[in-house]
């Protein structure tokens, strides 16, 4: 499958960006042509095909679409959209979102993120990290995500759970009560301490085995570094969490890890 229909498609809606306005977008019919990409980058990863899935990733990245729904998912759905990087800036106005849909593209820079601490879960006295990137670099991660993940979606175990699209805790559930309900089973509880924290940058990349253009970028933002309280720190390992595409690498640094396990604990 080539990408010439997805094109064609683009150029008219891009022909169509100077008659619109954020509020008169067609949401439903952005999402529709997004959709309809990833699934075919989706069949093209569960088929091997890694040149269609190229072909089709640099697609998502040109998408006017795709780039539309990215500024909107950071700027007015995700969690935190109204939490400012180390510019300040916390919400855009419709037209600065446009302005921001415009200049969306692949580079080998990032800007540091800003350091917030938060309480872990139930437990008061100690805080996790969180790395909050400017605004810019939130809406180009949320591109680049809609252009792996379909890709990893096809890799990944059937049985892994977090951060995966589609997926909750409920399912999760219900897949441990599927395996042990028959006969008895032997449950093995970890917790990989600093896990996001500990990433090797270079595994990683290697890992994700993607094209240059997006190596550097997912490189840059892993080393763009932190300012904590003005004091900028180097990140010569990890993902930072607060990240829009954090959870995704993280999956992906994960990956494998369940086939590794069954070797090592043979039932």
């Amino acid at each position: 499958m080539d990408g010439r229909g997805t094109s064609s498609n683009e150029q008219v809606m891009d022909e169509l960006t100077t008659t619109y306005e954020w509020r008169t977008l067609p949401w439903r019919q952005l999402g529709k042509r997004v959709f309809k990409l990833q699934k075919r980058i989706f069949q093209a990863s569960l088929r091997g095909d890694v040149k269609t899935v190229r072909k089709l990733q640099r697609l998502m990245m040109k998408s006017w679409s795709a780039k539309c729904l990215a500024v909107r998912r950071v700027t007015q759905e995700n969690q935190g959209k109204k939490t400012a990087g180390i510019d300040g800036v916390a919400s855009l106005s419709r037209k600065e979102r446009m302005t921001l849909v415009g200049s969306l593209q692949l580079g080998d820079k990032a800007v540091p993120s800003r350091r917030v601490w938060i309480p872990k879960p139930g437990i008061t006295e100690e805080k996790r990290p969180l790395s909050i990137p400017v605004m810019y670099d939130r809406a180009l991660q949320a591109l680049v995500k809609q252009a792996l993940e379909p890709e990893w979606e096809a890799k990944f175990e059937p049985r892994s759970f977090g951060f995966r699209p589609g997926r909750s805790c409920h399912d999760a559930i219900e897949a441990i009560f599927t395996t042990i309900k028959q006969k008895p089973k032997y449950v093995l509880e970890t917790d990989v301490a600093k896990c996001f924290d500990r990433i090797g940058h270079k595994a990683l990349c290697e890992k994700l085995n993607t094209s240059p253009s997006l190596t550097r970028q997912i490189r840059a933002w892993l080393k763009a570094g932190v300012l904590d309280n003005d004091q900028f720190q180097a990140t010569p390992t990890g993902a930072a969490q607060g990240s829009v595409i954090s959870p995704l690498l993280a999956n992906v640094a994960l990956h494998g890890l369940e086939v590794r396990l069954q070797k090592v604990f043979k039932s």
